[in-house]
């Protein structure tokens, strides 16, 4: 959903991206960017994230993911726009 250059959307990472500190990954990307949002683990092993900011950054944003840290293999990220007041635009946090 875009609304004023603003993006929010939902992701959901699959591969071997849970116990190589994904989500640790994530949190610092959201900060450099200046994103609001979260990520947290599932329990099917994929990892979920949602973020609001610019588009620019959250574009910046889904290709971090796409790449993930050193030790993890993304192998799919499945995304969703999402509504801008789902989110808080001012933190970043881990679930």
């Amino acid at each position: 959903m875009t609304e004023g250059g603003t993006r929010a959307a939902r992701w959901l990472i699959s591969g071997r991206v849970q116990g190589v500190g994904f989500r640790w990954f994530v949190l610092r990307e959201a900060e450099r960017l200046g994103l609001g949002g979260w990520v947290r683990n599932l329990s099917d092993g994929r990892v979920e994230a949602a973020a609001v900011g610019s588009e620019v950054a959250v574009g910046e944003f889904e290709a971090a993911l796409r790449r993930g840290p050193r030790m993890a293999h993304v192998e799919s990220v499945e995304k969703a726009d999402v509504p801008h007041d789902a989110l808080d635009h001012k933190t970043f946090h881990v679930k």
